[in-house]
């Protein structure tokens, strides 16, 4: 995974081994450039060949190359397959980042083996965190948000497009791999799934609001919420979030058709 450094005057530094949205964020700096798209632009293509021929001290840093069932691609990121491997496969662990709601935000790895640095102390809570951080509640300590799951979901149908079936995610003792495309899947449904009627007719947004799982005034009327706990799908924070909670629409609408 990616973590934060502190570097100190003296030269000294310390890796922050938090696992958060940070030690994921690189995989959300993907782009694919298949030959037939730029075959038409000349110039760019001139200009992106010289580029690899030349620059190699940066390009193959954030370029591979391969082929697969479209032909020529070069992939644009900046994992190699043995980092991605390695870093989807925590994505998917769900004893890490894999909710059965979407995306942790903070690995529920933490739940167990609290981060201290400098008096400061985080750990893993799934909805409104206990530790006051940057003079005030951070919310960021486990809770699922649809920006950043919206945001892997559309990195994995990207590296989907590229790999295929070939590369796939080991699972935990009993579970098959995983391809790319169905992670994303996975992860779309999750979302939507924070909506629907589970078996018990209960939507999990509503947690134990009564009012609004049972009364029938009340019950279709869903809210938009800002984030979600990892554990329950509980909504929580402001209620209208549409801004990004809306996303909703879009997973349903490339999902679920």
């Amino acid at each position: 995974l990616f973590y934060d450094v502190l570097s100190y005057t003296d030269g000294s530094y310390r890796r922050l081994q938090l696992r958060s949205l940070v030690s994921l964020n690189p995989l959300y700096a993907v782009e694919r450039l298949e030959e037939a798209w730029i075959e038409p632009f000349p110039d760019f293509k001139d200009n992106f060949n010289w580029f690899l021929r030349n620059r190699p001290h940066l390009s193959s840093v954030c370029v591979s190359s391969l082929e697969n069932q479209r032909g020529r691609v070069h992939l644009l990121t900046l994992l190699s397959r043995p980092q991605l491997e390695k870093i989807l496969g925590a994505i998917w662990d769900a004893d890490e980042f894999r909710s059965e709601f979407g995306l942790r935000s903070l690995s529920k790895h933490h739940l167990q083996h609290p981060l201290e640095h400098a008096g400061q102390r985080v750990a893993y809570d799934p909805a409104e965190a206990r530790t006051w951080l940057k003079g005030g509640n951070s919310n960021w300590r486990g809770p699922i948000w649809f920006p950043t799951t919206f945001l892997m979901i559309e990195s994995l149908r990207k590296l989907a497009k590229v790999y295929g079936d070939d590369l796939k995610v080991p699972g935990k003792t009993g579970e098959e791999p995983v391809t790319l495309s169905a992670m994303a899947s996975g992860f779309a449904d999750r979302l939507i799934s924070l909506f629907t009627e589970n078996e018990q007719g209960r939507r999990p947004i509503f947690g134990h609001r009564e009012i609004m799982q049972k009364d029938p005034h009340w019950r279709k009327c869903r809210l938009f919420h800002e984030y979600f706990n990892a554990e329950t799908g509980e909504g929580l924070g402001a209620s209208h979030q549409t801004g990004w909670t809306g996303l909703v629409a879009s997973l349903i609408d490339e999902w679920r058709r």
